[in-house]
């Protein structure tokens, strides 16, 4: 079933609200764009789309290797600290403020199209996928990094999801991109030369409870499901808490909680 589109666009916004407090999560992020950017191989004098910038760590890690980039995102907050970035690092960057399912750019611009768990997010993976490949140009690089659905974040984030109202009808998990036979199966054969690795972010913590409070200030929806269920259900919040310390505690060690990742990497046709 194909989501309504008043729907979407509802979805959409709440999404852009979710997102407004993620800005300190440059500090694990920053690290993680430097590998991606490494994995795509991006070269210096290439035209680059950073699509899903955030807090533009991406985009300005690709500027600093001498790529003339773009970056997007939905969120202006967002947008204003990768403004602010980039201006530390003295780099101009063509930033927009604007949608992944409706790219304001023409078809084959850019040479390399990136997302860092950015693009996973878009209610309808194949408009989203199709957007990214149209403006990228034949022989460009598409590479991406996402959440594979088994591991630390999709578990903690589908175990908010069950707290908040269901997305729209037909909407997907935004983890099944983490999975390299959902990724091989979307991109079929616009693309050849598929390569997937694997990362890790290593993320500080002195203590579980150190680690969800980040995560409930900074990460999405877990900000909204504390919000609400502060207000509707402090016994629920409470189960919630008790759930997601389970779950990182699988992955928490010596100050250090891992999160690993999808690296995925192809050439369009």
């Amino acid at each position: 079933m194909q989501p309504a589109p008043d729907a979407i666009v509802q979805y959409k916004q709440r999404q852009r609200e979710s997102w407004v407090h993620f800005a300190p999560l440059q500090a694990i992020t920053t690290p993680a764009a430097a590998v991606l950017v490494n994995h795509a191989r991006v070269q210096s004098g290439a035209r680059v789309l950073d699509a899903g910038c955030g807090t533009g760590v991406v985009a300005i890690t690709a500027a600093l290797r001498g790529a003339r980039v773009t970056a997007l995102d939905l969120t202006p907050q967002l947008l204003e600290r990768a403004r602010e970035n980039a201006h530390l690092a003295a780099l101009e960057i063509d930033f927009h403020e604007g949608d992944i399912e409706q790219l304001p750019f023409p078809g084959a611009a850019f040479d390399f199209v990136l997302s860092q768990f950015a693009h996973i997010f878009a209610p309808r993976p194949a408009v989203a996928l199709g957007e990214l490949l149209r403006v990228l140009k034949p022989g460009g690089t598409i590479a991406f990094s996402t959440w594979p659905p088994e591991l630390l974040i999709a578990r903690t984030m589908t175990l908010g999801a069950r707290y908040l109202p269901a997305p729209p009808p037909g909407v997907e998990t935004p983890f099944l991109w983490g999975d390299p036979a959902v990724v091989r199966q979307r991109l079929g054969d616009a693309v050849t030369g598929i390569a997937f690795d694997r990362a890790s972010m290593l993320v500080p913590a002195l203590s579980l409870a150190h680690f969800r409070a980040n995560a409930e200030r900074s990460a999405g929806s877990l900000v909204k499901v504390v919000e609400l269920l502060s207000e509707t259900d402090p016994a629920a919040l409470e189960q919630f808490r008790r759930e997601f310390d389970s779950i990182a505690a699988e992955y928490f060690r010596d100050n250090v909680v891992r999160q690993d990742y999808l690296l995925t990497r192809a050439i369009k046709r």
